[in-house]
């Protein structure tokens, strides 16, 4: 019976190491620049609603909306501290708000051909509800989870770091978006699963099985984007940025870099789960044998194979339940819907994900019974 000790999980994780040092060694961390070409004068200001001047409904065609002007104490911007005069609904568009007074507001600052100002409300700021859920989710997390939930949360901050100071930027500057996810989830993996569930056996474990299923998933991630003949061109934001970056970017694959990260975020839970249950069932009964302790494992890993696979396809759904509303109703047929890409894109997410977190099950228990087992001889 193959048998994996931990010497060469030692192993393993010093090559991962050693990978990530040398490969980041060659890799710009800042972005290298920035296009430069002159553009008119434009400002983002931030203000605060403090009186309304006029509100009515107007008609534009056959259709009415909400017309409003305001009176707004700038509080943010080379304008602070000066009282503007800002239009809301001069034009016909969805979705109009009514604006009320206390309400903080994202303000465009631009000037016309002659040079007078002219101000476009564009958003509220949201900043500070944002904090607010931030600090009830920290402290939830420190009061449930003590040092593990503190050191989860270092965690996070860890991913975001990797992601925007160093994902981001890459790909930003052209490079390939799958080599820089790859690379960035071999930063993220060891960082974040020691900081969460500490330096031992179990993490171990966790990090080569998931670095396998993370390699299994991408080349068929890979495959299966080739094979359905996806672009990466089936959002506005990509389109978007396409132009904008002038065709610099590989959109087919950003597509596969989004699968692998997107992926990643769930493998944790399953890989270190699972390695923790070999432990604990281990730990209960020590006369279990290789085939009596991977087959009482893997009936474990049925359930959680069943509730991640149901999680992953509902997160996905979630995220795309606009989209999904405006084919519900449409008279074209199920099987033309899903041909389109946009709907393809997200089949192939999920099931390409699903296949990911199914194989980590076996692969993390495989692994995690042949180290106990090899152990006890």
């Amino acid at each position: 019976m193959f048998t994996v000790n931990m010497k060469l999980v030692r192993l393993f994780s010093i090559a991962i190491f050693a990978i990530i040092l040398s490969l980041f060694s060659f890799s710009s961390i800042q972005a290298q620049g920035e296009f430069i070409n002159e553009q008119p004068f434009e400002e983002t200001l931030e203000g605060t609603v403090i009186e309304i001047i006029d509100e009515k409904e107007v008609e534009t065609g056959d259709e009415r909306h909400l017309y409003q002007k305001l009176k707004i104490l700038i509080t943010k911007g080379s304008l602070k501290d000066q009282i503007v005069s800002v239009k809301s609904g001069e034009f016909m568009s969805v979705g109009i708000p009514r604006y009320e007074k206390g309400n903080k507001l994202v303000i465009s600052f631009t000037k016309d051909l002659e040079g007078n100002d002219m101000f476009y409300i564009t958003d509220y700021v949201r900043r500070s509800a944002l904090l607010w859920l931030f600090i009830i989710f920290a402290v939830l997390a420190v009061v449930v989870g003590k040092i593990w939930g503190i050191t989860s949360i270092l965690g996070m901050g860890f991913s975001f770091l990797v992601i925007f100071k160093f994902i981001l930027p890459q790909i930003i500057n052209g490079a390939n978006p799958v080599f820089i996810a790859i690379v960035g989830s071999f930063f993220i993996i060891p960082v974040t699963f020691y900081l969460s569930h500490g330096f031992n056996k179990k993490t171990h474990i966790a990090i080569i099985g998931t670095v396998i299923a993370l390699i299994i998933t991408g080349l068929l991630a890979a495959i299966f984007v080739e094979a359905s003949k996806l672009t990466g061109y089936s959002s506005e934001e990509a389109a978007f940025l396409q132009f904008e970056k002038q065709g610099s970017i590989n959109m087919e694959g950003l597509l596969l870099a989004g699968i692998i990260i997107g992926t990643l975020g769930v493998l944790d839970d399953v890989t270190v789960s699972q390695s923790a249950i070999v432990f604990r069932l281990n730990e209960v009964n020590k006369k279990l044998g290789f085939k009596k302790l991977y087959k009482q494992a893997m009936m474990v890993g049925h359930d959680h194979v069943s509730s991640m696979v149901n999680t992953l396809v509902l997160v996905y759904t979630g995220a795309t339940l606009p989209l999904l509303l405006l084919f519900i109703n449409n008279p074209r047929p199920f099987s033309e819907l899903i041909n389109y890409e946009i709907i393809a894109d997200e089949i192939v997410r999920t099931l390409v994900g699903s296949i990911g977190l199914v194989l980590a099950v076996p692969i993390t228990t495989f692994l995690a019974v042949s180290i106990i087992v090899n152990k006890s001889r």
